[in-house]
């Protein structure tokens, strides 16, 4: 069958809705993702076989049937984790950063016994980063970003927005980069963002953050930065992957 999978935009925007901060329902985001994979079908009246053959895993299903949620078990967060594009994300990882790396974020639940949204975004985040920075380096950069771990009120950022906001970043990139974009064959890096149109684009996203002073919006933007390029990093690997599988299983 096919697999549901979620790009970490659509990934940002579902945990919102999912805290009713969004204007659009859970289940509305889950739609419009899978409709993007299936227009084809939609255009010949084939849609119902479609999603027959789609992977339907039990937390989106309970995401479908219940709508809104304060909090998620690990478990849930794992499940959706599997579904976001390039992700390795596994329990065991999570509950190791929830006890050892990570334990002043994540440590405690905020949400009874269960981890409020933004913790959520925050494992998501770490999972991306690692495939660039080393723990220590991550939670460094968790100190100037979310300042008292103990505190929400005082983050420069909400991890969930940020999460959001380097994803969209992510994305202009690979939008940049698709078949559809005019190739200029006397400019050839047009096609994949130099880091100086890496940087403008994220000087730009913080430009709307008012509330912020010129260093914390340098740190937000650097933070955008070093995070989009992660999520490159990840596509990268599991590209790698994909052609070593592929040596392995043609080598007959």
């Amino acid at each position: 069958m096919e697999s549901f999978t979620l790009t970490r935009m659509e990934m940002s925007s579902l945990l919102l809705s999912l805290t009713g901060e969004s204007d659009h329902t859970p289940l509305h985001i889950l739609q419009e993702a899978w409709t993007k994979l299936h227009r084809q079908e939609m255009k010949e009246g084939t849609s119902l076989n479609a999603f027959l053959s789609t992977d339907i895993p039990a937390i989106l299903q309970k995401i479908i049937h219940g709508g809104k949620a304060k909090g998620l078990s690990l478990q849930e967060i794992a499940a959706l984790g599997a579904l976001i594009e390039y992700s390795t994300i596994s329990i065991t990882a999570m509950q190791n950063w929830v006890k050892r790396d990570f334990k002043e974020y994540l440590g405690a639940p905020r949400e009874g016994k269960k981890y409020s949204i933004n913790q959520a975004a925050i494992l998501f985040m770490i999972e991306d980063l690692k495939s660039s920075l080393d723990f220590r380096s991550i939670r460094q950069l968790f100190r100037m970003l979310f300042l008292k771990p103990e505190q929400d009120d005082d983050d420069l950022l909400e991890p969930v927005q940020l999460y959001g906001a380097y994803a969209l970043l992510f994305e202009e990139n690979r939008e940049a980069d698709s078949p559809e974009e005019e190739w200029n064959p006397e400019n050839p890096r047009d096609k994949l963002w130099s880091s100086g149109r890496w940087a403008l684009a994220a000087e730009q996203a913080v430009q709307r953050l008012s509330h912020l002073n010129r260093p914390q919006r340098e740190t937000v933007r650097n933070s955008l930065l070093i995070a989009a390029i992660s999520v490159q990093a990840c596509y990268f690997q599991a590209l790698a992957r994909q052609y070593f599988n592929a040596s392995l299983f043609l080598d007959f």
